[in-house]
């Protein structure tokens, strides 16, 4: 059995054609969707990036696994303590790669990310690991070129094997070369963004927001403010352009292994740490909440014995693909993994008559890197709570209709009692599970609290409070000062 997995980081799904976007950005990623099975509500159980994989890799909840914040005691994963083994093979900790390692495939992983994060704990079952050496200041061609090498190696040598990859370029700064042009200079921007909302946003705070784009723009003619839909159109034409490349790359992956007559034989699976709020709560070019926009992700997966042309609508979480994969190729789950495998939904028989219905019946997603959020995803509902703002103009209590407002224009806690009733006995619900799970009484989010809330915007207050008043934002200075007197 041989496993491409193929990570972009930062891909929201509704930015690929396959999930109905208006753009052209993936054709070589909706081949892949057109012959497999698609998820519409998969979710990343942490974000962003390093409590995202290390979700992922170890199938367990960032609450478990420790990782749910970039910095302090709770960037780290747990010790297991005085009942940790000579080794985690073949034990109730043994993460999924390992399992898969000791069914005899060769695994691999060409990806900066263990190094850019100090997350070496995700290289547990590798056999292989390469770093592209640039901090994930890679672009597609740096990681492509690795994967056809190795693809034209120990790929062709091997009949079992598991590549992991990652592509960063969606991340920012968009990163594609200037010479690649822009495939979208005449395609319309996203119509959800009105002038009304960017107006009402100039007003408001929050890093990252309308008016606080991020640093380090690459890709040319980026603004530095969205002041209007031109300038929108400007922004996300860079983000769309990275998806685009990407996608190009992905097709020379498609290609080599269809030139050695593998590509038949190799389950394919194409997914993201986490997504990418563009506008939604303020928020441009990065992952800072527990919103549907960056805890939803894609999910797509081609292959041998995976269902042709399906869709799967159920509630599903990261931490699931990992023993869903060792199902697949025939292992067993692990009493420590949080994850649980749904091989029904991959293979088409989930629903048939005596088939299993493997969705979640809810699912609850955090966030401690950019704000303090859990949130609970349930009906067609996401309501958010927030703890700590991370110095972001949010209410403490948000509730959206993703199905009828995917892009979280309209909160409706206000409005609708009932729903935020149930939401919150859901939070409470899983939070007493979890922790009566846990090996650890401590709730990490409330370390993350305790050191200064999370750690992309510790100690800025400050500094912030200046460019808003600098940049004419009085207003929302004070209302930002009053929310955050005494911290």
């Amino acid at each position: 059995m041989r496993i491409l997995y193929i990570d972009i980081d930062s891909l929201r799904p509704d930015h690929l054609g396959c999930y109905g976007y208006h753009r052209n950005t993936s054709p070589n990623i909706d081949r892949i969707a057109a012959r497999g099975t698609r998820f519409t509500n998969y979710y990343a159980t942490d974000a962003p990036c390093a409590p995202s994989r290390t979700a992922m890799f170890s199938a367990r909840y960032g609450i478990h696994n420790g990782v749910v914040n970039h910095g302090g005691l709770a960037a780290d994963r747990r010790p297991i303590g005085a009942e940790r083994p000579f080794n985690y093979h073949h034990t109730a900790h043994q993460a999924w790669v390992d399992v898969l390692r000791f069914q005899k495939m060769h695994t691999a992983i060409i990806s900066p990310f263990p190094g850019r994060h100090a997350a070496w704990h995700v290289l547990e079952g590798f056999l292989e690991m390469y770093d592209t050496g640039k901090h994930a200041g890679e672009t597609a061609g740096d990681v492509s070129a690795e994967a056809l090498r190795w693809i034209a190696g120990r790929g062709a040598e091997q009949e079992d094997w598991l590549l992991y990859l990652n592509f960063w370029d969606p991340h920012t700064p968009y990163r594609t070369p200037e010479a690649y042009g822009n495939p979208f200079a005449d395609d319309p921007a996203p119509e959800w963004l009105t002038e009304d909302i960017i107006a009402a946003q100039r007003e408001r705070y929050g890093t990252m927001s309308a008016r606080d784009l991020p640093l380090g723009r690459q890709w040319p003619n980026l603004p530095a403010e969205i002041a209007s839909r031109a300038d929108f159109k400007r922004w996300i034409d860079g983000y769309d352009t990275a998806i685009r490349h990407v996608d190009d790359h992905v097709g020379l992956l498609l290609e080599a292994l269809e030139a050695r007559g593998l590509l038949e034989d190799t389950v394919i699976v194409v997914s993201a740490d986490h997504g990418e709020n563009q506008g939604e709560l303020n928020i441009y070019g990065d992952h800072q909440t527990a919103d549907h926009i960056t805890s939803r992700i894609p999910l797509i997966v081609a292959g041998p014995r995976i269902a042709e042309g399906r869709v799967d609508e159920d509630l599903h979480y990261n931490i699931d693909l990992g023993p869903t994969l060792v199902e697949l190729a025939g292992g067993a789950q692990r009493q420590g993994w949080d994850g649980e495998s749904f091989l029904p939904a991959l293979t088409g028989s989930e629903g048939d008559e005596g088939g299993e219905q493997k969705g979640r019946p809810y699912l609850v997603v955090s966030q401690m890197a950019w704000s303090c959020q859990r949130a609970v995803r349930f009906d067609q509902w996401m309501l958010i709570r927030t703890y700590h703002d991370g110095l972001k103009e949010l209410p403490p209590l948000m509730l959206f209709d993703v199905e009828r407002d995917p892009h979280e224009t309209r909160n409706l806690a206000d409005e609708r009692p009932q729903e935020v009733a149930k939401g919150l006995r859901l939070l409470d619900e899983w939070l007493t599970e979890r922790m009566y799970e846990a090996d650890s009484p401590v709730d990490p989010m409330w370390q993350v609290i305790r050191e200064g809330g999370p750690y992309h915007t510790r100690g800025l207050l400050d500094d912030y409070l200046q460019r808003l008043r600098e940049t004419g934002r009085e207003a929302a200075a004070e209302r930002l000062a009053a929310r955050h007197a005494g911290a």
